[in-house]
């Protein structure tokens, strides 16, 4: 029994590491009862799961159990009650859906070498390679806790004050929980669709150069879609590059470039949580389902550390705050008075080479050859940014009409929050 437990053992051992394989089982019970501090941790959350489920039944619902995810976490929970066969059976078949999932392979081989003997640890085999078991690991207790975790019933994040018609669906990423979530607007309300696990930069979040191997943190749009076939097979089913860096990155002195939404080599299920070079990692079966709801220049890709979760009745206060100041703005520049508009530019404005002063000198040359002005603003989007609270990114369609011009571009400004009043610190095409 012993010797039939080693080889299956190392035949699931063989699928994680490939020729790198340890040859020598490992032992077993230990698994559930004495294992390392992480998964003391991760047991300890496993059952949680069940009372959480119970005690927020308003939150937005999680996967079903024919998720491969779902399956895993289901199974670490049954070996947190010490119940093997239930194990047994969401292993296999998360397993069936997709046999690349190593972790379900790490599982699926220490239970079925628990029917011979104990072993000490979860994946605690001889001559393992060190960082694949720490990933696996990682792994296991980030998707334990995204399961377990769930936003404050009735919230959505802080960042999504005002939604445009055209922009149909939000994505909201969290570092921290290792997820992706996906709002769809409805009537300009963000409605939770459902959550993705996602693994991010290996050395974390707060990007700001080139090769520092970080997710960046702000408001930034889907600015293109590149197909699978156009891509190395690392990067799995698709690529959807996104805008950073952004105005707001490039004026702090941020650099870099090439972060993507991508997905995972085809013999890889998933990554750690912490495993790109800064790019945001699905599954897949993951990219391909929110590629259907992806639009080029239009979706929006906020990436925070940690979300801030809001009841819409506070985000209402910062929408009309900023709509007022906004449309302010708009009437200033219609009376012509250059005086009234720029005092809705705050003194760190900055854009285009031009400060505060110049722009304004610019604005009043222009408007000395105008008689009249019409400025109307459609569709416009309002997210406040991840990382300062005081600061709001305002974009929409601008459509201007004067005695000697007429034109219409779709324009993007950030607005700072200077004590009571919003100011604008740049302005520019989107």
């Amino acid at each position: 029994m012993v010797t039939v437990g080693r080889f299956i053992r190392s035949k699931y051992l063989t699928k994680i590491y490939g020729s790198n394989a340890p040859t020598k089982a490992i032992s077993v019970t230990q698994y559930i009862q004495k294992t390392s501090s992480v998964f003391i941790l991760l047991i300890g959350i496993c059952f949680t799961l069940s009372v959480a489920a119970s005690t927020k039944g308003e939150a937005p619902p999680k996967a079903t159990v024919s998720d491969p995810e779902s399956l895993v976490v289901q199974a670490l929970s049954a070996i947190g009650r010490s119940d093997l066969k239930r194990a047994q059976i969401s292993i296999d078949k998360a397993l069936s859906i997709n046999p690349n999932f190593q972790l379900a392979q790490l599982i699926k081989g220490d239970l079925l070498l628990a029917r011979a003997q104990p072993i000490t640890n979860v994946g605690n085999a001889l001559n393992a390679p060190p960082q694949k078991i720490e990933d696996l690991r990682a792994e296991a207790k980030a998707r334990v806790a995204r399961q377990n975790h769930q936003p404050p019933a009735g919230t959505i994040p802080k960042y999504l004050v005002q939604l445009p018609t055209d922009q149909k669906y939000i994505v909201v990423v969290d570092t921290n929980q290792s997820t992706l979530y996906l709002f769809e607007n409805k009537n300009g309300e963000a409605k939770y669709v459902r959550d993705y696990y996602i693994s991010h930069g290996r050395n974390g979040a707060v990007k700001s150069k080139e090769g520092d191997q970080r997710t960046p943190l702000g408001v930034y749009f889907v600015t293109s879609s590149i197909p699978k076939n156009k891509l190395s097979d690392f990067y799995g089913a698709g690529a959807y590059p996104i805008s950073y860096p952004n105005e707001w990155d490039r004026r702090n002195g941020f650099n870099g470039h090439g972060i993507w939404l991508h997905g995972t080599p085809s013999n890889t299920y998933s990554r750690a949580p912490k495993a790109s070079n800064g790019c945001v990692v699905l599954s897949n079966e993951d990219l391909s389902a929110l590629g259907l709801t992806l639009q080029v220049g239009i979706t929006p890709v906020i990436i925070a550390e940690k979300i801030q979760w809001a009841k819409p009745s506070e985000v209402t206060i910062i929408r009309s705050e900023i709509q007022k100041q906004v449309e302010g703005w708009r009437r200033a520049w219609e009376s012509r008075s250059v005086e009234d508009y720029m005092g809705y530019y705050g003194d760190r404005f900055a854009a285009s080479g031009m400060t505060k002063a110049s722009w304004g000198a610019q604005k009043k040359q222009v408007n000395t050859a105008k008689s009249w002005i019409k400025v109307n603003l459609k569709n416009m989007s309002i997210f406040t940014y991840p990382t300062q609270p005081n600061l709001a990114v305002v974009s929409f369609e601008q459509v201007y009409t004067s005695s000697n011009l007429s034109n219409e571009m779709r324009k993007r400004q950030y607005w700072w929050k200077d004590g009571k009043h919003w100011k604008i610190i740049y302005e520019g095409s989107a």
